[in-house]
Order: structure tokens, then C-alpha cells, then sequence
């Protein structure tokens, strides 16, 4: 079993069938689950998509630069919000950020995200790397080197990763487990490449699961079978 473990959770799936905003919920549910995680001992902390605020990509209208930083501020009100439903059900928590927020968050560095771990918080990393150019998903495989994470768990609207899109083809197969250079080599967009290549040369496994199975994310890090095992 890991003792530290990071939580990658999209914003799209919090929104739940709202498809915008919090679904409140399905971010209870998830709080049940990370509290069941914390209070065996293990050490969680979590990043979260912007995605049911923003996705400005889609959008020629804005320049790139000032596009994700609208995304990485809706991570910041995602952790926000996420982290006081955590406290709501007895979890202690912070939030640490890249880039000064005010008194909102605390910048980021990795003795502070030690000492709060160390305290039993769980650990809010928002705002992404601080810099364009770089998905959420860089930001969480970036923090789960730095503090030193023994796996990372993408919880997903989709139950694992298939080698098409299960939504338009209904006989596309679900990989059990794949290595980190299978997903890179088939192309299979389980993260992007920048984050695939830090995976494999920092070893950093991943499980990826859907978000809405029954007690997912307690399965998941207590390393059950669930969804598919991406291998170092």
C-alpha cells in the first residue's frame, strides 16, 4: 500500500451532471473516500482540473498565455472549494500555490507540502506550474516528484484507458495494465507527452480510474484492481 499518494480529479467530473460549477454531492462523496485514506495513515494530496470553469484552448479569441491563466485560476477556486467540503467532513487541509494568492493560499515549496503532510493535511496543489504552456497534468506528475509520491491516481469520467474511444466505438478494449512507454508508443492521451516523459524518466506509476465506481478512489490506493495499472 502507498504511503503518500496524489489525486488527480477533473473539474468536469466534480461538476457532475451540472456539467459547470460544483455538483456538492459528488464532492462529498469524494471527501468520504479521501477521509476513509487519511485516517489509515496515508498521506494525500490532490490536484484538480479547471475544466467545469474553463477551457480556453477552444477559444482564438484570447491570447494563449492569458488563456491558461484563466485555467490555472479556476483550479484555485476548484481547491478552494474542494478543500472547505474536505474540512466540512473533519479532514484539515491547505492550499499551496505556485504564485502568491493573498492570504488565499501559501506558496508552494516542498518542506511546507513535508510539513503538512507530516500534520495529516491533506495537501491542495492549485494553480498548476505557475506557467503556460503546461497542462494540469505536468503540474501533478511535476508535484508528485518534487514530494516524492509513491503513485499518482487519475480519477476520470471514463473507467481506464482503452486503446480507442469507448463513446465512439463501442468495441474498443480496456488495457488491464500498460507500461508508460506502451501508452507513449500506442499514443493513447492517458496524459500529455510532457508529463508521459517526465513518468518515465522519474519511474512514477499510475492507476487511472472512472471517479463514479463505488468507493473508486479507496480501491485505487489500497492498489485493488480497478481500472488500468500503468506500469514504470
Amino acid at each position: 500500500m502507498a504511503k503518500r499518494i496524489l489525486l488527480k480529479l477533473s473539474g468536469e467530473a466534480l461538476a457532475g451532471d451540472r456539467k459547470t460549477g460544483f455538483d456538492e454531492a459528488t464532492v462529498k462523496r469524494v471527501a468520504s473516500q479521501v477521509k476513509e485514506i487519511v485516517d489509515k495513515g496515508i498521506e494525500v494530496g490532490i490536484v484538480i482540473g479547471g475544466g467545469n470553469f474553463w477551457r480556453g484552448r477552444s477559444s482564438d479569441s484570447i491570447d494563449r498565455t492569458k488563456a491558461d491563466q484563466i485555467g490555472m485560476l479556476a483550479t484555485v477556486m476548484n481547491c478552494i472549494y474542494v478543500s472547505e467540503i474536505f474540512r466540512s467532513e473533519g479532514m484539515m487541509t491547505s492550499i499551496l500555490t505556485p504564485f502568491e494568492i493573498g492570504s488565499m493560499t501559501k506558496l508552494f515549496s516542498k518542506d511546507r507540502a513535508n510539513k503538512y503532510f507530516s500534520k495529516g493535511q491533506v495537501v491542495f496543489f492549485a494553480g498548476g506550474t505557475g506557467h503556460p504552456y503546461f497542462s494540469t497534468d505536468t503540474g501533478i506528475m511535476l508535484r508528485a516528484i518534487e514530494v516524492e509520491a509513491d503513485v499518482i491516481l487519475l480519477a476520470k469520467a471514463i473507467d481506464g484507458v482503452y486503446d480507442s474511444d469507448p463513446k465512439t466505438n463501442p468495441d474498443a478494449v480496456k488495457y488491464d495494465e500498460l507500461s508508460i512507454d506502451e501508452v507513449v508508443e500506442k499514443k493513447l492521451q492517458v496524459i500529455d507527452l510532457t508529463a508521459s516523459i517526465m513518468a518515465m524518466e522519474h519511474h512514477m506509476p499510475m492507476i487511472v480510474f472512472g471517479l463514479d465506481e463505488k468507493d473508486s478512489i479507496i480501491r485505487a490506493a489500497n492498489d485493488e484492481k480497478i481500472g488500468t495499472k500503468i506500469t514504470i
